[in-house]
């Protein structure tokens, strides 16, 4: 069970970066779609936040248990289920063609694009937004993704396996649909704050020890990261967020426009404004990051199972 686990984690992340984003999509963006209709009618109150998302997360954790109790009799379609798992629900690929798509969009000018592009990763507005604005929105969009979309999944899925991979998404999922100003998208911010906070902790960690390979500041993302996160009102993503920052030493934050209003988010990081190069440097740490992760969640998995054959 210990090394099917890990080969699994291992495959579907291969498979992340080898197959890429489909033009179809994957399952978890048809997911999302369903879930973002259904939360949209919700009552707004906290009891029908609590039993919808609740009531959801629960039910994606009771299949991935069944998943992975049919695979224990056969590792090979263990390890093939936590491929396929894994696979499903990691964003690294698409989070990468969208960074690039980005990047390339800005540079060229084609701001209306930009835009268009940033609306499927972030809620803010972006109609207003110039070039740094966008850059720095997309900056941010990268780093918080990579922690939710893909090292938050990885992290579950070798502490918990198949139910660990479609929850911690799940969760993910729900905290992005959720609107702040709506009592019931309250129990999914709090679910989503505490799935994520030693996720976040251990991408923000790997930022750190990664930035070097994509010419940043190892010791500026440290540093960034401990002295910025306290101020900002989401830990988790000011975490991610500021550690990135660091990295590519630039300034993220600010003032930042969304449906429900205009939040004042403090300053992360003591660099230049981003721009689009900043864009293409945060996919790349992105990748790197991912790679690190997947590494990292498999051999946690065999860790683990070995810990518990010790006992």
């Amino acid at each position: 069970m210990t090394a099917a686990r890990a080969i699994g984690l291992l495959l579907g992340a291969a498979a992340d970066g080898v197959i890429g984003e489909p033009k179809r999509g994957r399952p978890v963006t048809a997911f999302t779609r369903a879930v973002g209709g259904l939360d949209a009618r919700l009552p707004d109150s906290r009891l029908s936040g609590i039993g919808f998302a609740g009531g959801l997360a629960g039910a994606v954790l009771l299949a991935g248990t069944l998943v992975e109790r049919a695979g224990r009799a056969a590792p090979v379609f263990q390890a093939l289920g936590t491929a396929a798992a894994t696979w499903a629900v990691l964003g690294g690929a698409g989070l990468a063609a969208d960074g690039t798509e980005l990047a390339r969009d800005l540079e060229e000018g084609e701001f209306d694009a930009a835009r268009a592009t940033l609306s499927e990763l972030d809620t803010r507005r972006t109609e207003s937004l110039d070039v740094a604005g966008l850059s720095r929105a997309s900056v941010e969009s990268v780093a918080r993704h990579t922690a939710d979309a893909v090292v938050g999944p990885l992290f579950w899925g070798a502490v918990a396996g198949v139910p660990g991979l479609l929850a911690a998404r799940t969760v993910s999922v729900l905290r992005s649909l959720g609107d702040p100003t709506r009592r019931a998208g309250w129990f999914a911010r709090r679910l989503d704050d505490v799935v994520n906070l030693l996720p976040t902790r251990f991408a923000a960690a790997l930022t750190v020890s990664s930035a070097p390979v994509v010419g940043g500041s190892a010791a500026g993302a440290w540093r960034a990261w401990r002295r910025d996160t306290g101020a900002h009102p989401s830990r988790n993503a000011g975490r991610m967020e500021a550690a990135f920052a660091g990295a590519l030493e630039i300034r993220l934050g600010g003032r930042t426009v969304y449906p429900h209003g205009v939040e004042e988010l403090p300053v992360l990081g003591d660099g230049r404004n981003p721009d689009a190069g900043h864009v293409t440097r945060a996919v790349e740490l992105s990748r790197v990051v991912g790679w690190i992760a997947g590494i990292s969640s498999a051999a946690l998995a065999a860790l683990l199972g070995l810990r518990r054959r010790s006992h």
